[in-house]
């Protein structure tokens, strides 16, 4: 029987009350605060100052743990709007966001499906909100924006940590690699490449996940049009 249908054992208030959302709350805060490698049964344990077998009542193993734990976070994510291109767009801007206040979220998302509660409904309203849209559009259209804001997510945390760990923000990091660039580009070999770094749009974070999530959709809504014609 999975997690999600599993009941949990009467409670035990004493030395300590528990419950699979105590437990999740917990491997979260541990989550945001030091990142996956953080979390474990026994750290989560200790948290909550209790013995790890306790857990186990609970929670059978770390994966179903990780399950609980992205299923609690995405009842953050509530894709809401008027029509298919509103919906869309609310669930890739909360999922971003979702990333941005659980960084760790970026190592999970795109695994396998997840089949929690609260990301069973935010996946109802999409398909709700596409109701009319023909099956073969939707099916696609909507694992389009899926795989754009799982990469757009990823590499957004990549590069926050990577400035975390080299203590360089993007103008530093421009500063120090600038005139590297330069010296390579005056050989001529990467014209190209020269023309976009000199002459091409300077997007902050927002603008390029923005423009980017524009291209998908309108993609989606170009592929309905056609297919309605």
């Amino acid at each position: 029987m999975l997690v999600w249908e599993r009941p949990e054992p009467p409670d035990r208030p004493v030395p300590a009350s528990l419950s699979r959302e105590r437990i999740v709350g917990a491997a979260i805060r541990l989550a945001d605060a030091d990142g996956l490698d953080a979390v474990s049964l026994r750290k989560v344990a200790a948290a909550l100052d209790v013995g790890p077998m306790r857990l186990y009542g609970y929670i059978a193993t770390k994966e179903e743990l990780l399950d609980l734990m992205v299923d609690a976070v995405y009842a953050e994510i509530r894709p809401v709007g008027d029509g298919w291109r509103e919906v869309l767009c609310s669930l890739a801007e909360a999922t971003r966001k979702a990333a941005h206040r659980h960084e760790w979220l970026a190592d999970l998302l795109g695994g396998r499906p997840q089949l929690g509660p609260n990301t069973m409904a935010g996946g109802e309203a999409v398909l709700a909100a596409m109701d009319g849209v023909d099956l073969d559009t939707v099916v696609p259209g909507v694992a389009a924006v899926t795989a754009y804001v799982t990469g757009a997510v990823r590499r957004e945390i990549t590069e926050r940590r990577a400035e975390r760990v080299s203590g360089m923000d993007k103008r530093q990091w421009q500063a120090t690699f600038g005139p590297y660039l330069e010296r390579t580009f005056a050989t001529g070999r990467f014209p190209a490449l020269a023309t976009m770094v000199r002459d091409g749009p300077h997007l902050d974070a927002d603008q390029t996940f923005r423009i980017g999530l524009g291209f998908v959709l309108d993609g989606i809504a170009a592929r309905i049009s056609k297919r309605v014609q």
